[in-house]
């Protein structure tokens, strides 16, 4: 470009600028001659050559405009001219003049062009300007009002819309269409923040505002002027598909302001971002110690919500029956069919609402429930719970009839979760009570029951199933309160939720004796020694009848009766308090625990029994491992254990004890997950002793096991109305079962347990070789029983004072020492069934010295018990008659007594009979003794 106006300059050329600002652009501008033109043109034009030309130029030619280019041309000229190259260096010199010579031309009539053009447009405009510019202007202005005006008309038809959006919604409504009823109120919530500038739209806003602060704290002046306001509008039925959902979010912000609470509280400083979450993954962060206050609160401020919209129905209500009773003119008619068509509208708006509220609330309680593991909470803290969620559960009733399904089913998942891991853990426990259980008395009063253990108290109280024993000796209010429902009583102020654990009463138990021992004299006197009448109170040893009543005095006991008394109960040397241990009282207080947790929530009330019945089980089968199972009496074939006891013991057994357990060695184990459900088999306390005969054989701790499992059988008697108006009617043969086939057991365990005791207490071996040593062929009737009757009855005398003795430590109810004598006499006769058995010999003489032995013992055992009839009386009698039978009448003894032994039977074929049959008769005879003993075999 520079080299252009050099050229320009030397050739007297005009820049474009000096060009365009002389209006006559042709005036002196050098037309190159005719010559140079026809010279130019005659060339050939070859753009890629002409530029070759120019580039060729020196750039000293370009320089500044005193450039001297003729000197400079001459200064090059060597000093030795040739004209040949002269010549052509002229023809180069005069190409490149040309070359640029053009472009100069061509630039220079380009110029001219565009001077003309730029006049013209000038001129143009300057016309243009003068006759366009006001009018266009005005079109513009009119231009941008239209456009304002046409955004105006669309918003006024969007808050139009708005207006009519309620109509909509209530279509959607009666059509269930809830997730899209919510999506256009949360799009017409929108709208409204858009346009919210427009002063109508700010009106309502403020309106809405107030409307939804009586979600949570209702007031009737509030409200009333609230609804006042909507009904000046027309829109009665707008605020209240407004307040439906100002109800809903007031339930969402509630429970997630009082549960992010209690999670930045218990997180302390941690930097989490606890707000962003969501409500269900927020209430993962409860941690159990805040878990309770959470609840409480939680369930606070959700009945404020609730008791906010029922105060709402309540004015509506009661608006309504104003109406009702005010006669309207005929001017208002079209007015009052309006009212009457939105009073049915909110009518209805109201009662489908209370679902809807609740089904709400128990979905956020649910989330908060399911939120937290409870299995690992304490039995008192999960009872608190409980508690909670139940009282929940009856605001639900009352609220809106509901059952609360929702939080049945999530409260039941929490309940079954964690009753299962306590009853594991309680299972367990008691194994541990029972292997370090010395079986010591538990000295309790002797009006002791259930009833008066904490546990219990809430059998006693009339109450509504879902309120807890905890809260239920709170509740001081008067028996008109009582029938009034939850918003009835707290319609003004106070909470259902508000009844702390710490204004419980205080819970106090007297039901322990001191030392064992009651404090009344005349109980006192009686269980002194009953040998020495001396020690029997004056008003005791009175035996006499007023003269004047006729009536025997009521506390006139005579001296026989005493003592008629005191032949086989041993209990009186206490009082009749009774026997348990420390472990019987554990079970019986955590059985009250249990039925606690099956009182508030009846859905778990099988489980909860089933367990119940496993704490028996397990109680059963211990002590009947621990003092009852025992070899000898399995070929006794006295029938000791009963086949519905043995199917009992059976059955826990092999569903509830861990046989695996007891060692390393046990063989291949079962699978893991019915092992787990079981508990292993309990070893006895290695400092209980059963095997020293001066304490007869442990019987005080077999006394105090046996007992207080038949008491705590008394206590399951005594509780089964309860717990069958607790268990579902599905699930009742199960409960009619347990009672039938394991409660009732509990004393038949007495049998194989005392039995040891008898028959280790006395010397039967003694007596059947005292017997092996007597004469019973003699030939004369004898007068005087022989010493073998004296030798056993001297045993039973000191088994007598044993039984005392052990009686001042441990009171042997009547039950127990019956069994005790039934079963040392039936012992005693089936040993002298067996010495007679022995006998080689025998004469009529030895058969009646037999009876005069059998009669001897009979009559000083009676004057040792009272137990009649005397056990196995019989079984002896018949025996020693057999010796008088014949031959015809001993076949069909032997068909008709298989109570007796071969060798019993066969020992009367051959000592009684064998002098006056013959050998094929006798052998006619034992061979129905032996098709008898045949099926035995």
């Amino acid at each position: 470009m520079q080299k252009i106006k050099s050229l320009m300059a030397r050739q007297g050329l005009k820049s474009p600028q000096e060009s365009m600002a002389d209006l006559s652009p042709v005036e002196n501008l050098r037309i190159p001659s005719k010559e140079e033109l026809r010279e130019l043109r005659e060339q050939p034009i070859d753009p890629q050559a002409e530029q070759e030309i120019i580039d060729s130029i020196e750039e000293v030619y370009f320089s500044n405009d005193s450039f001297d280019m003729v000197q400079h041309e001459l200064e090059k000229l060597p000093p030795e001219l040739n004209l040949q190259e002269l010549e052509e260096y002229r023809d180069k010199l005069k190409r490149q003049q040309a070359a640029e010579l053009e472009r100069v031309t061509a630039l220079q009539t380009n110029l001219q062009l565009a001077a003309v053009i730029c006049t013209n447009a000038r001129r143009q405009l300057s016309v243009a300007k003068e006759g366009f510019t006001e009018a266009s202007l005005g079109l513009l202005a009119n231009q941008r009002r239209r456009q304002l005006l046409t955004g105006l008309l669309k918003s006024l038809r969007t808050i139009k819309t708005l207006q009519r959006t309620d109509v909509r919604l209530s279509e959607m409504l009666e059509e269930e269409d809830y997730p899209g009823a919510i999506q256009l109120c949360l799009e017409c919530q929108k709208a409204a923040s858009t346009f919210k500038h427009y002063s109508c739209i700010r009106y309502v806003e403020q309106l809405d505002v107030a409307l939804s602060k009586t979600c949570k704290h209702f007031d009737v002046s509030h409200y009333t002027k609230v609804q006042l306001a909507y009904t000046l509008l027309g829109k009665t039925q707008t605020a209240m598909d407004q307040l439906h959902m100002h109800f809903t979010q007031a339930i969402h912000n509630t429970v997630f302001q009082v549960v992010l609470g209690y999670v930045e509280l218990c997180a302390g400083n941690a930097d989490t971002k606890f707000q962003k979450m969501q409500y269900k993954d927020l209430c993962t962060h409860i941690t159990p110690d805040s878990y309770i206050p959470c609840l409480t609160d939680l369930c606070k401020a959700l009945w404020e919500v609730m008791l906010s919209y029922h105060r709402t129905m309540q004015w509506h209500e009661e608006r309504d029956k104003e109406e009702a009773t005010s006669t309207p003119d005929d001017s208002a008619a079209a007015e009052s069919d309006e009212s009457v068509v939105d009073r049915s509208y909110v009518k209805k708006k109201l009662e489908h609402g209370l679902t809807r509220i609740w089904q709400d609330v128990q979905l956020k309680v649910k989330a908060y429930i399911l939120g937290t593991d409870m299995s690992n909470f304490k039995y008192d803290d999960f009872i608190v719970v409980l508690d909670v969620i139940s009282r929940l559960m009856q605001v639900g009733e009352e609220f809106c009839g509901s059952k609360s399904e929702v939080l049945q089913e999530s409260i039941k998942r929490q309940s079954v979760n964690y009753f299962k891991n306590y009853h594991r853990a309680r299972l367990e426990e008691l194994r541990m009570f029972l292997e370090n259980e010395t079986w010591e008395l538990c000295p309790v009063k002797s009006n002791f029951n259930i009833a008066q253990l904490h546990e219990f108290k809430f059998m006693g109280q009339c109450r509504s199933p879902s309120v807890s024993p905890n809260r239920q000796a709170v509740s001081s209010a008067s028996p008109a309160e009582e029938e009034l429902s939850l918003f009835q009583r707290y319609l003004q102020e106070g909470n259902p939720f508000e009844m702390h654990i710490e204004h419980k009463e205080e819970e106090t138990e007297d039901v322990l004796a001191s030392n064992g021992y009651e404090s009344d004299e005349l109980e006192k006197s009686v269980y002194q020694d009953y040998d020495s009448d001396s020690d029997v109170p004056e008003e005791l040893k009175q035996d006499y009848v007023d003269e004047q009543t006729g009536d025997v005095p009521l506390k006139s006991v005579s001296r026989e009766t005493i003592r008629s008394r005191k032949k086989s109960d041993y209990s009186l040397n206490k009082t009749n308090a009774p026997i348990l241990t420390n472990t019987t009282l554990n079970v019986i207080r955590l059985v009250g625990k249990y039925m606690q947790m099956m009182n508030i929530l009846k859905p778990i009330a099988f489980d909860v029994i089933h367990c119940v019945s496993q704490l028996f089980d397990y109680y059963l089968y211990a002590v009947y491992t621990f003092f009852g199972r025992n070899d000898m009496y399995e070929s006794s074939g006295l029938g000791l254990i009963s086949s519905r006891l043995r199917t009992t013991l059976n059955r826990i057994q092999e569903s509830l004890i861990d046989m695996e357990a007891a060692g390393e060695n046990a063989g291949v184990h079962g699978p893991a997950e019915d092992r787990k459900e079981k508990v292993p088999s309990p070893h006895l306390s290695q400092l209980v002793v059963l095997t020293n005969s001066g304490t007869l054989y442990g019987l005080a701790q077999r006394v105090v096991a046996t007992e207080s499992l038949v008491f705590l059988a008394e206590q399951f008697e005594s509780l089964q109305s309860h717990l069958d108006t607790m268990m579902p009617a599905a699930k009742k043969p199960f409960l009619q079962q347990f009672y039938s086939q394991t409660v009732s057991t509990a004393s038949e365990l007495r049998k194989p347990i005392y039995w040891i005791v008898a028959a280790k207490a006395i010397d039967y071996e003694q007596m059947l070789l005292m017997m092996a040593g007597v004469k019973w062929d003699i030939r004369e009737i004898m007068s005087q029983h022989n010493v073998y009757v004296d030798v056993l009855l001297k045993e039973f005398e000191q088994f007598n004072k044993r039984l005392g003795e052990v009686s001042r430590h441990v009171r042997i109810p009547l039950p127990v020492s019956n069994v005790l004598w039934e079963h040392c006499i039936r012992l005693a006769n089936r040993t002298l069934v067996e010495g007679y058995a022995n006998v080689k010999k025998c004469s009529n003489e030895g058969r009646a010295l037999m009876q005069l032995d059998f009669q001897q013992f009979l009559m000083k055992l009676e004057k040792l018990t009272d137990l009649r009839p005397i056990p196995d009386k019989e079984f002896v009698e018949t025996y020693i008659k057999a010796y008088y039978l014949t031959e015809n009448d001993m076949e069909q003894f032997i068909k008709n007594h298989r109570e007796y032994s071969m060798k019993q039977l066969a020992n009367l074929v051959n000592v009684c009979l064998g002098s006056h049959i013959n050998k094929k008769a006798r052998q006619k005879l034992l061979a129905a003794i032996d098709d008898i003993d045949r099926p035995k075999r």
